[in-house]
């Protein structure tokens, strides 16, 4: 069995999770989410704990025992405490602003760039030269942050542009005569 399905979900107070045939129900301070359960696993809530056990000996049940608890963990940490990146931009005049729920980047084009955000995802600018994007759905967070990495990813001369906060650029060396 997957060592990580074998670990049980703690469920904090103020979390209520409800299993229903082909979906479970994370409800909590940061929100709602819902998750489509697999036929391959079997969900038991006893005690505060949520435990996932393969429905029979195949390998992919083993495999999505694992797979469905971290969900459901990042789930309940997501309703609870909430998921964050942040990012740096690196370069002269680069700088963003937090408008409601748009993020409007100056970033070396010869217009401003504006990402909407959805529902659910929070953005705030601490510094004209920091983002930092919050929600309750990792993966949310995690794509959001990578597409506003995309508008002007880290170039590799100068290292120019929006990174990760702690992200390493390797910088190149550049043409000598």
């Amino acid at each position: 069995m997957s060592r990580v399905g074998k670990m049980p979900v703690a469920i904090p107070q103020g979390v209520d999770v409800a299993i229903k045939e082909d979906q479970i129900s994370v409800k909590g301070t940061g929100g709602t989410l819902n998750l489509a359960t697999s036929r391959l696993v079997k969900v038991v809530n006893q005690d505060g704990k949520l435990s996932f056990a393969p429905a029979d000996e195949s390998r992919a049940a083993d495999a999505m025992s694992g797979t469905l608890r971290q969900l459901v963990n990042n789930m309940v940490v997501g309703v609870s405490k909430g998921f964050e990146k942040k990012l740096s931009l690196v370069g002269v005049g680069y700088k963003a602003q937090a408008q409601g729920a748009k993020l409007n980047l100056q970033v070396g084009y010869s217009h401003p760039v504006e990402i909407a955000m959805p529902e659910g995802i929070t953005v705030t600018t601490p510094t004209p030269t920091e983002v930092v994007v919050k929600g309750a759905d990792r993966q949310r967070v995690g794509q959001i942050a990578a597409e506003i990495r995309a508008t002007r990813p880290p170039e590799p001369y100068k290292g120019k542009g929006i990174r990760y906060v702690g992200e390493k650029i390797v910088i190149k060396e550049t043409k000598k005569k």
